[in-house]
């Protein structure tokens, strides 16, 4: 990944593999809604993939999860290095990559994100749920 600065501020250009990332929020409050669009917030939560019914323990081997203070949420079969190396608390831009097409109303699941830890620089995309709309 390579960063791009330009002065239009407050905005951040970057790439992000093929995508150029022109629309940028410091410290939002909610989610980025445009294909391109990111939104800085910080990481509240991160756990396993799956947590134990009985003793609400994560399952370890699971995969990864991450929970951000604007309310966003990524999800992963796998054990995501990336997100292992981050910290509640860590700064992170979250910028929206795909949005899933024909999905029954009221059903948005399936978006992806690119996050990018702001302190370790490392990134991973992720969906914001284990299936996508229309799915179990």
């Amino acid at each position: 990944m390579r960063w791009l600065h330009h002065k239009v501020s407050p905005a951040l250009i970057l790439l992000v593999g093929n995508l150029l990332i022109t629309s940028f929020s410091a410290e939002a409050k909610s989610l980025p809604t445009r294909i391109g669009e990111c939104q800085e917030t910080r990481i509240a939560k991160i756990t396993t993939r799956l947590m134990d019914d009985t003793t609400r323990r994560p399952v370890p081997g699971s995969g990864s999860a991450v929970s951000f203070r604007n309310g966003g949420y990524q999800v992963s079969y796998d054990e995501e290095e990336a997100i292992s190396r981050s910290r509640v608390g860590d700064r992170v831009l979250m910028c929206l990559v795909t949005v899933p097409e024909d999905c029954p109303p009221g059903d948005d699941r399936g978006r992806r994100y690119t996050t990018t830890n702001l302190r370790t620089g490392s990134s991973w995309t992720l969906p914001d749920s284990q299936h996508s709309c229309g799915g179990a």
